[in-house]
């Protein structure tokens, strides 16, 4: 339907082709969503309860890693700075997802790919030699001690990653 007959019929002041309040509402929703650049948003949709889970995670690890380092440091240094990795790693995850647009698009993929790498490298390594990690860390035995979710994730977000990509959006799927 054009604006322009409706504009008419309706008798308003608007001149010819002046979008309504609404669709101007709607247009400005739309570039601040990111929906006018041709790539999805990571951060809407399922994509904010993916942030939420990793903000959750960020917090947790980044907290558990600093304070065993800072208390104990010495007794597991290797697997407390593991920890405060894996921490960092899903801070930077956290924020990437939910800029997801850009360079932070390229950001979210290596953080979820270098996670993904790291929960699987450290966690055979804790089943082949569980005497190099005396201590349990966020990624140990492939994120046992937070319900596997640490192994989980980031083929979630690579997953979500996928899914939202330019190359996977429908072209023509303006509503009318």
């Amino acid at each position: 339907m054009s604006l322009s007959g409706a504009s008419s019929d309706s008798g308003s002041d608007e001149p010819q082709g002046k979008k309504s309040l609404e669709e101007r509402l709607n247009d400005r929703l739309d570039a601040s969503s990111g929906r006018e650049s041709g790539v999805g948003s990571t951060g809407r949709g399922f994509g904010r309860i993916l942030v939420a889970v990793y903000a959750i995670l960020a917090i947790a690890a980044t907290a558990r890693g600093a304070w065993q380092l800072i208390d104990h440091g010495h007794e597991a240094p290797l697997a407390y700075s593991l920890s405060l990795l894996a921490g960092i790693i899903y801070i930077v995850a956290t924020v990437a997802l939910a800029k997801g647009s850009g360079v932070w698009r390229r950001v979210a993929w290596g953080a979820v790919v270098f996670e993904a790498v790291g929960v699987l490298a450290v966690g055979i390594s804790t089943l082949v030699s569980s005497d190099a990690f005396p201590d349990k860390t966020v990624w140990s035995n492939f994120g046992q001690g937070y319900g596997y979710i640490p192994l989980v994730l980031p083929f979630v977000g690579i997953f979500w990653l996928w899914k939202t990509s330019a190359g996977r959006q429908s072209v023509g799927t303006d509503e009318a």
